[in-house]
């Protein structure tokens, strides 16, 4: 099925404003005492921890991403913090005049001239001047400059995500990058691992939950999407689910699908394969299709279900006579089924698909066992798997990309169709977009028999042709290469 695990990381970084968590304070190069009067002993003691925390540096590692952020002071800066701290010592030792109507008293400083250009604010692009900033990204910020990426709005917290070294909200990051399931609406949790693990479709494209595997959330057996968990599903009565988008196309009894069976009938003339003999459809449950391949003596089917039968043996086969109505809980009740007995005429005694499919993975099913029987009629050696199935998956392979290419819509059948074949579906739009999925499926099977059996039969009729093709193997069992 070629389903998909995925391992998604996301980035978090802590903020240092200055040389202190989020703590807003003045630029550690440029420090001004109280001006209430405070001891100068104070000042003294402020002036030796900015020199002390200026050597410091500072590691944070986010626990759920793994990566880890410094933010430490450059060495090429220690030696001129240095020099900076001590002029700030010598400047407390000057005598401040006398405040005038209070009985407190403050200094006064030299000003210390910064280097045109000695910070550079990243947002702005405007100098740092004497005040509080940022070091975040290996880059200097006004704090009000220091934004989000998807808000705009400034970030004030203490942790903070990146991407593509863009800074984000943590609750913005997670908005637009965690992923979320497509079938509970959830942010999909991490694993043990602190990592982001999910299920993804290959062809749909569709993300959710590991647990939704085994939690007994229903999966459409055509197009094997997981649905939302609100979104209405139709049980068959042989255990099947079935999602309305592909119910509106589905084909439900063996009356229903005669007028397909003539469609596929004329594209088997089309390419000069034409079927001599009148070979009997039948759609059948589950049930009546797995005792009719148990009765068979040959041949080779695709597990784990087996969704058509080319049948050679006389056997009684139980066929669907009346599409079921369904009724409440979207439960299909009320199939009418009758009896059929299987004549052997000639080297087929009948088809049997599977009911309750759309009409293009009904009609792919059909033009593989046609093409069974065919070569059953034409007096085919026994094949090999690969071969047989092989060259029957390369013509229901054709039918298919004849449909996806023909003007006309997917969702309708022939002229002769009117008798109950109109469908009320969702339109082309989905129908084509199945359509690409089965034949996603035929090209990316994975089985030794379907999967490198059609590969090999399409290279060997895109390089010699079919009809050499067929001749080929008609003579030696085996592709020509």
């Amino acid at each position: 099925m070629g389903w998909l695990s995925k391992i998604f990381k996301g980035s978090s970084h802590s903020i240092t404003e200055g040389h202190s968590h989020r703590n807003y304070g003045e630029d550690p190069h440029c420090y001004a005492p109280s001006t209430s009067g405070e001891n100068e002993d104070i000042d003294r003691a402020i002036a030796l921890s900015l020199l002390e925390e200026n050597r410091k540096g500072e590691n944070v590692i986010d626990k759920e991403s793994q990566v880890e952020v410094s933010w430490i002071d450059k060495e090429s800066q220690v030696e001129e913090d240095e020099q900076l701290a001590r002029a700030i010592q010598e400047s407390l030792n000057l005598e401040s005049p006398p405040r005038q109507g209070t009985a407190h008293t403050h200094q006064h400083f030299p000003v210390i001239q910064f280097p045109e250009g000695y910070r550079i604010c990243a947002g702005c692009n405007n100098e740092i001047g004497h005040g509080r900033f940022l070091n975040c990204l290996d880059v200097f910020w006004h704090p009000e400059c220091f934004r989000c990426h998807a808000c705009h709005q400034p970030i004030t917290d203490i942790e903070f995500s990146t991407s593509e070294n863009r800074p984000y909200h943590k609750s913005c990051y997670r908005e637009h990058y965690h992923p979320k399931c497509d079938v509970c609406k959830h942010f999909i949790p991490s694993n043990h691992g602190g990592l982001i693990e999910y299920r993804a479709h290959p062809f749909w494209v569709q993300k959710y939950c590991p647990s939704h595997e085994h939690d007994g959330t229903p999966r459409c057996c055509s197009c094997e999407r997981m649905e939302p968990q609100d979104t209405a599903y139709v049980a068959l009565d042989d255990g099947r689910k079935l999602c309305l988008e592909c119910l509106d196309s589905a084909i439900m009894d063996t009356n229903e699908c005669q007028p397909l069976y003539l469609d596929i009938q004329e594209f088997y003339e089309s390419i000069h394969m034409k079927l001599e003999q009148q070979i009997p459809l039948l759609l059948v449950e589950r049930q009546a299709l797995n005792e009719a391949r148990d009765g068979e003596k040959n041949g080779y089917y695709h597990m784990p279900e087996t969704r058509g039968l080319c049948l050679s043996e006389e056997q009684t086969v139980t066929t669907i006579l009346r599409r079921p109505r369904f009724g409440s809980g979207n439960q299909a009740m009320n199939i009418i089924t009758e009896p059929y007995k299987l004549t052997r005429r000639c080297d087929v005694t009948a088809i049997l698909i599977l009911y309750g499919l759309p009409r293009l993975l009904t009609g792919t099913i059909l033009a593989h066992e046609m093409m069974h029987g065919w070569m059953r009629l034409q007096g085919f050696r026994t094949l090999s798997p690969d071969v047989e199935e092989g060259i029957c998956q390369v013509i229901a392979h054709w039918w298919l990309i004849s449909q996806l290419k023909s003007s006309k819509k997917v969702t309708s059948t022939s002229s002769s169709s009117a008798a109950g074949t109109s469908k009320k579906g969702t339109g082309p739009k989905f129908d084509k977009k199945l359509g690409e999925f089965f034949k996603h499926q035929i090209e990316t099977d994975a089985s030794p028999v379907y999967g490198d059996g059609f590969r090999a039969g399409q290279h060997a009729v895109q390089k010699y042709g079919l009809g050499r093709t067929l001749d080929h193997i008609r003579m030696t069992g085996r592709f020509p290469y």
